[in-house]
């Protein structure tokens, strides 16, 4: 249970503290996740470390890392409330995630998005330099 703060921001990896139903109800309008259940997103959270973003108490913000803890890790789920973007928080909780210890040694870090590769430049994703070799495999 890692917790950051800035301001009156805080940001926590203890699950106990997620509010499992905005994340599902937030999850469910997104572009990425609309089709997910709920079983999904609560089996999602119980295999992932996940990073809560609180403002007094309440949970304004959410990611999670699908991860081995020692090469690899996958970015998802990344977001902020509507009510409280534009105010730096994706920033401020996305260095945490980077700084996480457990997260360390990652020297391999993936993410896929619509719409925010800027944000996720300044972090310094690329595009994936060899796009032939990815494949996917969907049921």
């Amino acid at each position: 249970m890692i917790s950051c703060i800035q301001e009156n921001f805080v940001i926590s990896t203890d699950k106990s503290l997620l509010d499992l139903e905005m994340i599902y109800n937030f999850l469910k309008e997104s572009y990425w996740a609309k089709n997910r259940t709920y079983n999904q997103v609560l089996e999602s959270i119980q295999n992932s470390i996940c990073f809560g973003l609180y403002e007094d108490n309440k949970q304004i913000g959410f990611a999670r890392v699908i991860t081995d803890t020692s090469v690899f890790a996958y970015l998802a789920d990344v977001f902020i409330l509507p009510s409280h973007q534009n105010r730096g928080l994706v920033k401020f909780l996305l260095e945490t995630i980077f700084k996480n210890k457990k997260l360390k040694t990652i020297s391999s870090w993936m993410l896929v998005t619509k719409d925010a590769q800027a944000l996720y430049q300044k972090f310094g994703f690329v595009e994936f330099p060899f796009p032939e070799r990815v494949m996917l495999k969907k049921p």
